[in-house]
């Protein structure tokens, strides 16, 4: 080991493994800030039966190259009872047999295909006009790169075929298949991707330094790293989701630990899966994803009633501390960190209205008063903050601050006036809005409903893209929010165009709720429009943003 022949290619190796999991990582990126919202819609709609549950699932986790992040968009909507949790492992069923035809389409060899989707990527993303199109150039590029990765581990591993103490180490994992099990897991779980890991090791099946059965038993383990991975991420949702997660770790590691018994067993069963060890390998992993997905999917309401025996919500303390302002007047004698406390109010300020925005939504489907009162509550709270942030930036001029600071303070309190505005909308608009629903017994449209629901959904997107700006100050993140602004114009605009078509048609239901509907959608345009403000500031300085739309 101590021949720098073989240190240079095992940093060749290492290099390729990063350019291959940070190219599967792009593409994620590229879809999530692309697509995000539409996917969030398409997913939520998959609640209609089993099947289609599992087919959205797999389709999400094709797109997002990972069922690490289909699981994680999946709780959030079993979190706000939005999706049951049944369905939603059904969604994770199938997007685990996604992440695995992922595995193989990445695994086609086409020379032409990495220049002439670096060729298209590149010039989609530099002249792409809109921001979805530019995402689309993104994905272009790491799909590229993805090939270009999985090529240069063929190349810098070949030395390493007939090195001895390659054959020796590689001979070890082939008979000690725990070990590899082992070893697959770990990998998956801390590169955070599970199919970066699978292709690391088919590849090097394929290039015939690690034996079939050492590679199969690694990718088994990366199965169980790939549900350790969404677990883990999880771990502080709401129980709903947690027990949707644990089931499916429950099902990916116990299934993939039988199944590795079942290798070391029977090794020549892998023969049937294929004539090369890399047939052998990827039609393994795709074999367990879908034969797992069969067998459960009939279950998988059995499943998550047994886990909800046991995974049940844990009591709330009555002594919950006191929530303490980030608004230190001691620091008033120092502006920058006045300025920075305020930013950290307006964070919490922000945060408290996207609960609000999650509660009030289910008040369209089913009144309920404590949820009522607890919002109206939290813009209470919100109020007093934005009041607060008001009087403390008014100190703090009063000390002198220059131009840089002065400015900094103004825009802070324009997005506390923004934000305080999206809070009035939520509370006393939108649970108005529903409580007439119930007192009047009026119900939406079939549609009517599903176009509102879809809309909160973009909205509470864009809500959280806004917070994550606040924090990361991100200018790519804040040109993406600002853009999302004229799109939900858009869509607001054709909804209304939607709802007015329904009352041409004379539905009774559209007719009784018309109002409740166009108030609605115009509520949730401003709470958007409220939350886009975050992102000016930050545009203004870095010259993307003009200060007058006149000529």
């Amino acid at each position: 080991m101590n021949d720098p022949h073989i240190l240079q290619v095992l940093v060749q190796i290492a290099g390729a493994a990063a350019l291959l999991i940070w190219a599967v990582r792009l593409v994620r990126t590229g879809v999530e800030r692309g697509f995000a919202a539409p996917m969030r819609i398409w997913l939520r709609h998959s609640a209609k039966n089993r099947l289609l549950a599992a087919g959205t699932g797999m389709g999400a986790a094709v797109l997002l190259q990972s069922s690490t992040a289909v699981a994680v968009l999946v709780s959030n909507f079993v979190s706000k009872s939005g999706l049951a949790t049944a369905t939603g492992l059904a969604i994770l069923l199938g997007a685990d047999v996604g992440s695995a035809i992922v595995t193989q389409l990445l695994m086609v060899r086409q020379p032409i295909l990495i220049p002439l989707l670096l060729l298209l990527g590149v010039v989609v993303f530099l002249r792409g006009e809109g921001s979805s199109t530019r995402q689309i150039g993104r994905i272009m590029i790491g799909l590229a790169l993805i090939f270009v990765s999985l090529d240069m581990i063929r190349a810098a591993t070949e030395p390493l075929i007939s090195n001895p103490g390659t054959q020796v180490v590689m001979a070890y994992l082939g008979r000690d298949l725990l070990t590899a099990f082992a070893i697959g897991a770990v990998f998956a779980w801390s590169v955070h991707s599970s199919v970066a890991a699978v292709l690391l090791f088919v590849t090097l099946a394929g290039q015939s330094i690690l034996p079939v059965l050492a590679a199969a038993a690694m990718i088994l383990g990366a199965n169980l790293g790939g549900g350790l991975i969404a677990f883990l991420l999880t771990y502080t949702a709401p129980v709903a989701a947690r027990r949707m997660v644990m089931a499916n770790l429950i099902l990916r590691g116990g299934g993939a630990a039988l199944a590795l018994l079942l290798v070391s067993a029977l090794p020549e069963l892998l023969r049937y899966l294929g004539a090369t060890p890399v047939r052998q390998t990827i039609n393994l992993h795709l074999a367990f994803n879908l034969i797992l997905a069969i067998a459960a999917l009939p279950f998988v309401g059995l499943i998550t009633a047994a886990l909800s025996r046991v995974m049940t919500e844990k009591p709330v303390a009555n002594a919950a501390l006191n929530v303490t302002s980030a608004l230190d007047p001691a620091l008033l004698d120092r502006p920058q960190r006045a300025l920075d406390c305020t930013a950290r109010e307006l964070l919490g300020m922000g945060q408290k209205i996207e609960q609000m925005l999650v509660a009030v939504e289910p008040l369209y489907d089913a009144w309920n008063s404590a949820t009522a009162k607890g919002i109206v509550d939290q813009e209470k709270a919100t109020k007093q903050m934005h009041l607060e942030i008001k009087l403390y930036l008014a100190r703090l001029g009063q000390t002198g601050l220059d131009e840089d600071l002065s400015r900094r303070s103004m825009e802070l309190a324009s997005i506390s006036s923004s934000l305080d505005s999206a809070s009035d909308a939520i509370a006393r608009i939108m649970v108005d809005l529903a409580r007439r629903l119930d007192r009047q017994k009026l119900q939406f449209s079939q549609q009517g409903r599903e176009e509102i629901r879809d809309f909160a959904d973009r909205v509470q997107s864009n809500v959280q893209l806004a917070l994550n700006v606040m924090m990361n100050q991100n200018p790519a993140e804040a040109r993406e929010l600002v853009a999302a602004k004229e799109k939900v114009r858009k869509v607001e605009q054709k909804l209304q165009r939607s709802h007015i078509g329904r009352l041409r048609e004379g539905l009774a239901e559209s007719i009784e709720t018309s109002n409740i509907h166009q108030e609605t959608l115009r509520a949730l345009k401003q709470v958007n429009t409220a939350f886009s403000m975050v992102g000016h500031p930050i545009l203004l300085k870095s010259g993307d943003l003009l200060k007058s739309r006149l000529a």
